[in-house]
C-alpha cells in the first residue's frame, strides 16, 4: 500500500511572507521560503484526506489540484487551522454527499460553537458545507484507512490531536510528546513535526526541541512544519541533522 502525504502548508498562524515585514526572509525569492498556514492532504487507498483546513485552503487546494476530500482530521480549533472551513461546500457540491469530520469531543463541541450555520439547523440562502462530526480516540477506520489519533500538549493551550497514518505521522501545534503518544509513534517511518522558530515557545516546540524529540522517535525521514519566519531553507537544510529537513509547501512524500 502506498501513502502519499502533500505539505498544503508549512507555516506558522502568520505565514511567511508575514504582513509588514521586510525582513530577509519575508523578502525572499525562494519558493521554498514561502510558507501558508499549516494543513496537509494525505491519499491512500483511493481516499483523500484532509488534515485541518487553513485560512488558505482554497490556495492550496487549487496549488494542489485536489478533486476530492473523503473526510478532514480535526487537530484543534485556532484560528489557523480551521479558518478555509467553509471552502469545504464545493467538495460537497462536487461530490453530492456530506463529508465526516473526525476529532476529539472537545474540538468538535467547539466547531459546532463556532460555525453552527454548518453544523447547526440553519435557514442561511446559500451553499453551506455539510459536515458530520465524528468523535475519535485511539486508532479508528475512515472509510477502511486506520488512522491513529496521537494526543500532543500545546502547551497551555491545552491538547492538539494529530494523526498517524499507516508509516507516516502529521504532528503540529507540538510543545510536547507524552510518553503514550510516544509509544504511538513507535516504527513511524516519516515524521512531520512542529518546529516553529529559534527561540523557546510557550505553546510550540522550537527547532532545537523538535529535533530531539525527532531524535527519540527515530523516523527515517523527519520533517518540520509550522515554521516561522526565522528560518532560510537552504541554509538551515544544510546544517540538519541527517534524516532531517525543514518541510516546504507543496512537498509531496510517498510512503
Amino acid at each position: 500500500m502506498t501513502t502519499q502525504l502533500t505539505v498544503l502548508g508549512s507555516g506558522t498562524s502568520s505565514g511567511v511572507p508575514t504582513i509588514g515585514c521586510s525582513c530577509a526572509i519575508c523578502q525572499s525569492e525562494n519558493p521554498k521560503n514561502k510558507r501558508l498556514r499549516s494543513s496537509c492532504h494525505i491519499q491512500t487507498q483511493g481516499i483523500d484526506l484532509v488534515v485541518d483546513t487553513s485560512p488558505d485552503f482554497r490556495a492550496q487546494v487549487l496549488r494542489e489540484n485536489i478533486k476530492k476530500v473523503d473526510a478532514i482530521l480535526l487537530t484543534h480549533t485556532h484560528a489557523d487551522h480551521i479558518h478555509g472551513i467553509d471552502d469545504v461546500r464545493i467538495f460537497n457540491a462536487i461530490q453530492k454527499s456530506e463529508i465526516p469530520i473526525y476529532g476529539s469531543q472537545e474540538h468538535l463541541d467547539e466547531m459546532v460553537q463556532k460555525f453552527p450555520y454548518i453544523f447547526g439547523k440553519s435557514n442561511y440562502p446559500s451553499l453551506t458545507p455539510q459536515l458530520t462530526p465524528k468523535v475519535v480516540s485511539g486508532t479508528f477506520s475512515v472509510k477502511g484507512v486506520t488512522v491513529t489519533m496521537i494526543p500532543c500538549v500545546h502547551g497551555p493551550a491545552g491538547w492538539t490531536y494529530n494523526y498517524r497514518v499507516g508509516d507516516v505521522a502529521w504532528l503540529t501545534d507540538v510543545k510536547r510528546i507524552p510518553p503514550q503518544s510516544m509509544d504511538l509513534l513507535q516504527g513511524v517511518k516519516v515524521l512531520f513535526l512542529d518546529g516553529l522558530r529559534y527561540k523557546s515557545h510557550p505553546t510550540h516546540m522550537n527547532l532545537q526541541e523538535a529535533i530531539d524529540a525527532a531524535q527519540s522517535i527515530g523516523a527515517n525521514e523527519t520533517y518540520f512544519i509550522h515554521l516561522t519566519h526565522d528560518f532560510d531553507h537552504d541554509e538551515v537544510n544544510a546544517k540538519l541533522p541527517p534524516g532531517m529537513q525543514l518541510a516546504y509547501d507543496g512537498l509531496r512524500i510517498l510512503i
